[in-house]
């Protein structure tokens, strides 16, 4: 009987490996600089083209490797990081698993510059999907330069899958960040396409976010610094008025390891309890040192989720931790016994001395002193000021009633209305119910309409129509507004100025981390364009459609949702019909713009049922 089971080739198994390591261009993009940081680059400097599906290129001033080591880099289970498995439990370095390198030279053309220090010439390598094609001595700056061409090139179907360009720089994006946050001291370049997007120069932690996320970030954040011995925290929250729809902002790091774990979100959520609305998140920048015996880090391909030792301890102290920053920066109540008075007293009276208070009694003082011609005085003056008051008022006892029949005395009336506008002498025939459904008569019967999800089906075909045909209405504002954006962010608002344009927004200056406006689009206040502006860029960081309908589409979607009536808004019975007349003049009345329900109806055979 024949054998089935075969070894595999080492190019198919490391094609096969790459599917665990490299998902797209980011997983690249995080391999190698996060090698780059293992060989001590003080500078490092990415370079992409195509959001990385033709080109990512990471050159570093690191130490460099030798022509043995350039090498064996690209061999699987090939590392500098650990000798035996005890080390898995030691690990001050970013990379160790050994097969980074490999799984990329699987699915890419890879290009290797390395030259070490004090060495004369250097060693370059070329390698095609896994296969050495050349290995030559050449003349180098010292570092290393590993460039990675037309990823997936030998696997069509994962490069099918990878999203259009948009998305795919947004992840690259994600990973440069979470490597330039958890090393302040190294200088970053990211060029894209001939472009430069980022140029971070040697910082301390706070100028790094300031560098990466804008200026006004500054004045948003709160220090955060705790030391016990089983674990240290620093770094910094966002006060809780910052708060976002989005979980942008969110960065946990363990040994300068960037990390996921809903755990310890969930700490730093409940220390801002009460301090945020439930749909909102607050940002934070959270470094945690432990003990490396004390965390596994290998429970995961990409070592982005880790084990801790003592969870439980951590998760306490983080909560404590936070809730003690907020508290001793003002932001939260707290009660602390420990805190010096010194700090509540005014500066103007921090070095005076307390004035005892002295009472003085004047002992000659006598009230009944020269009574009667004060008396007297008073006796005029009140008599005249109670004659003008009476000035054209008549003494007949019919006009002082009608006075007294104008007060209205203020009681409990019972009204029997069930609704909360209930039914006026002209026959309204809505009704609003728990200020979120409005409730109407139809000749069958009932129809209840969630007021939230028919507004948003209304402005979406009318936001549709306006960025469509480009005839929105602007409503001009007496001073322009100022808002802040991160470089990113900005990149994405830039990409939809034209269809913003059209749906109402008026802007006098796009910089490069700077918007002004100018004009907003009719029906929607000053005050909310920041949220409306932020709640579309979240809606396209999760999702960014390529061009045409598809990104007119959900600029409408998003714009609708954040436009919309909210749940517990009153409306007036005037309101009520036109929302009403306004949603079945749509084409579709039915369903809201995400395919929810927008009304329902009620028969009254249905209602003859339930007293049967």
């Amino acid at each position: 009987m024949a054998d089935f089971i075969q070894l595999l080739p080492d190019h198919v198994a490391n094609q096969i490996a790459a599917g665990e390591v490299v998902q797209r261009p980011a997983s690249v993009v995080k391999e190698l600089l996060e090698n780059a940081i293992d060989a001590d680059a003080t500078e490092i400097i990415l370079v992409l083209k195509d959001s990385g599906k033709t080109l990512v290129q990471v050159t570093d001033n690191g130490k460099g490797m030798s022509t043995t080591d350039a090498r064996l880099c690209f061999e699987r289970h090939a590392t500098s990081k650990i000798k035996s498995a005890e080390d898995l439990f030691n690990l001050h370095t970013k990379g160790f698993r050994g097969e980074a390198l490999a799984s990329i030279a699987a699915i890419a053309h890879v290009e290797l510059k390395t030259k070490m220090e004090g060495e004369d010439v250097g060693t370059r390598i070329l390698i095609e999907g896994s296969e050495v094609m050349a290995q030559e001595v050449a003349v180098l700056p010292k570092g290393t330069t590993i460039a990675v061409k037309n990823l997936f090139y030998n696997i069509p179907a994962r490069r099918n899958f990878l999203k259009s360009n948009p998305v795919e720089t947004r992840h690259i994006i994600d990973e440069f960040h979470r490597v330039a946050l958890a090393h302040p001291k190294v200088n970053f370049r990211m060029v894209h396409n001939g472009n430069d997007v980022f140029h971070l120069s040697e910082s301390n932690l706070r100028q790094r976010i300031v560098s990466i996320f804008g200026g006004k970030t500054n004045e948003k954040l709160v220090p955060v610094s705790e030391e016990t011995d089983i674990v240290k925290v620093h770094g910094f929250v966002l006060k809780p008025e910052y708060a976002k729809k989005s979980r942008g902002e969110q960065f946990f790091f363990v040994n300068d390891r960037f990390i996921k774990s809903p755990y310890l979100h969930h700490a730093v959520l409940s220390a801002f309890d009460g301090l945020v609305k439930s749909d909102h998140y607050p940002g934070y920048f959270l470094f945690l040192a432990v003990a490396p015996h004390a965390i596994d880090i290998n429970i995961h391909p990409t070592k982005t989720e880790v084990k801790f030792e003592e969870e439980h301890a951590i998760y306490a102290m983080l909560l404590a931790t936070v809730k003690h920053s907020l508290g001793q920066f003002s932001i939260a109540p707290v009660l602390d016994f420990e805190r010096d008075a010194s700090f509540e007293t005014p500066y103007g009276y921090s070095k005076k001395s307390p004035v005892l208070p002295v009472v003085e009694v004047d002992k000659d003082y006598n009230p009944f002193k020269n009574s009667g011609t004060k008396k007297s005085a008073f006796r005029k003056e009140s008599k005249e000021v109670w004659e003008s008051l009476c000035v054209g008022l008549k003494d007949d006892d019919e006009d002082s009633l009608s006075i007294t029949h104008n007060f209205a005395v203020e009681s409990d009336e019972v009204t029997g209305k069930l609704f909360d506008d209930g039914t006026n002498a002209l026959g309204k025939v809505t009704f609003q119910l728990q200020q979120k459904y409005i409730v109407t008569s139809i000749k069958s019967g009932l129809m209840i309409i969630h007021q939230n999800l028919a507004h948003q089906r209304i402005l979406y075909e009318d936001l549709l129509k306006s960025i469509t045909v480009q005839e929105a209405v602007s409503q001009q504002l007496l001073f322009p507004l100022s808002l802040s954006f991160t470089k990113p962010e900005m990149t994405i608002l830039l990409s939809l100025k034209e269809q913003l344009e059209h749906a109402g927004f008026v802007f006098s200056t796009l910089k490069t981390k700077q918007l002004e406006i100018t004009g907003i689009p009719v029906g929607v206040t000053e005050s909310k364009v920041s949220t409306i502006l932020e709640q579309l860029l979240a809606d396209f960081e999760r999702e960014v459609p390529d061009a045409g309908f598809n990104q007119n589409d959900l600029l409408a979607k998003s714009l609708a949702k954040s436009m919309a009536i909210k749940t517990g808004a009153v409306l007036e019975p005037e309101a009520q019909e036109h929302l009403i007349h306004q949603l079945f003049a749509c084409k579709e009345p039915s369903f809201s713009p995400d395919q929810k329900r927008v009304l329902i109806t009620m028969d009254v055979n249905d209602f003859d049922k339930k007293f049967a």
